[in-house]
């Protein structure tokens, strides 16, 4: 199963917390690729503005690529490129799973309802606990129940 992980990647903190919730994905759940678009790179540069249509272009095939979409949607808001991609992976019919540790609320599920409906499942591990390993196990047992990506 291959695993689009949207989540805001601009802090080195939302980057290092991005990786380790994808390695402990893989961890645990067999068959388990998840793709980190943090990793992209045009033309040897991360977030060269002179090539982002072809950044853009890389993530909607990664997605396209995909059997699943992760959308991480934490903050007061979610992230304007996560909410984008959410719309891109509903449209292309694939299976997404929203996990917010935010404890702010908002319409539905702490998100905008919009986001939150396009969301076939959902993980909510609030950020009080602090313990990312209760979050991998939500998330897990989410992707494993939706049964994609074995026999296509």
């Amino acid at each position: 199963m291959r695993v689009y992980l949207a989540a805001p990647l601009f802090s080195q903190s939302e980057r290092l917390w991005n990786r380790k919730l994808a390695k402990g994905l893989e961890e645990a759940v067999p068959g388990c690729q998840v793709v980190l678009p943090q990793d992209f790179r045009v033309a040897g540069k991360f977030n060269d503005r002179a090539q982002f249509k072809k950044l853009f272009n890389h993530c909607q095939e990664a997605l396209r690529s995909c059997d699943v979409l992760l959308a991480v949607l934490d903050g007061a808001d979610a992230d304007s490129g996560v909410s984008y991609e959410i719309g891109c992976a509903y449209t292309l019919g694939k299976p997404v799973v929203g996990l917010r540790t935010d404890y702010r609320q908002q319409q539905e599920r702490g998100v905008n309802f919009m986001v939150s409906q396009a969301c076939g499942a959902y993980a909510l591990e609030l950020a009080f606990s602090e313990d990312l390993n209760a979050i991998i196990r939500k998330v897990a047992r989410k992707l494993k129940n939706l049964k994609v990506g074995q026999g296509k």
